[in-house]
């Protein structure tokens, strides 16, 4: 699942491929984009904002947002040609945006717009431990994994974080955030969780990379919970999906 360390990471995948480059082939295919041609334009610049992502080309920035199954992929790709959206490609590399949730092409000047609404990057240089933890305390009755999930509190935590937070916190998912005894603590977690995740294909919050223990909670409905036994349960609500651990968390 995309969250910001899987974002971050694509953001290096793409600069290897592109960056500096002259693009050679430019097909976006979404409609209201479909006539941008940014071929003999470089790719000068990569960014990563929480989930977001900016290619820079000359003039214009592809903005995209990989939402919940998007992807980019270099080099060949063999998969449905009806799930890319985009492809850029230079002399020697190629790069696929698959399923991307966003995509667009805006302004270069004035990208950011796009973004500025989000709260302190979990993995960018405007990173504010006491900003994103008075933002999170800033509605004290909303269910902390919501108040996690926000990213106008802090950009970059997805469900798996939301919820792998809330257990290493001892509360639920549904418990209301003023129960939340150390903000600072818990967003500083949060960051230093997705930085030592940051180039890792699989993720952990456990310190096991092995499969099947690299998680505490989340995925792991029914089965029972690594640190006192008990089984561990499970709630959905749409596209989010809650994991917690009855003793564990209160």
């Amino acid at each position: 699942m995309p969250e910001g360390d899987t974002v971050f990471r694509t953001a290096d995948k793409l600069r290897s491929a592109l960056l500096g480059k002259t693009l050679t082939r430019c097909d976006i295919r979404v409609p209201t984009f479909a006539t941008v041609d940014l071929r003999g334009e470089t790719v000068d610049e990569v960014l990563a904002r929480g989930k977001h992502l900016f290619i820079r080309v000359g003039p214009a920035s592809v903005h995209s947002h990989l939402k919940m199954d998007g992807s980019w992929q270099i080099g060949r790709y063999r998969g449905p040609i009806h799930k890319v959206r985009i492809i850029l490609g230079t002399a020697d590399s190629v790069a696929y945006g698959v399923d991307l949730g966003v995509l667009e092409v805006l302004d270069r000047a004035n990208d950011m717009a796009a973004v500025a609404h989000l709260g302190p990057d979990l993995l960018g240089a405007d990173w504010s431990a006491p900003t994103a933890a008075a933002n999170l305390m800033s509605d004290p009755e909303r269910p902390l994994a919501a108040a996690l999930l926000d990213q106008r509190n802090l950009a970059g935590v997805g469900n798996v974080y939301a919820n792998e937070l809330c257990f290493i916190f001892g509360l639920r998912p549904s418990t209301p955030t003023k129960a939340v005894t150390d903000p600072l603590r818990l967003v500083t977690r949060a960051q230093k969780m997705l930085w030592a995740n940051r180039s890792r294909v699989s993720r952990t919050t456990t310190g096991d990379t092995h499969r099947g223990r690299d998680l505490w909670v989340y995925g792991h409905a029914g089965e029972p919970c690594r640190r006192c036994g008990t089984r561990i349960e499970k709630d959905q609500d749409g596209e989010r999906v809650s994991y917690w651990c009855p003793h564990c968390q209160r």
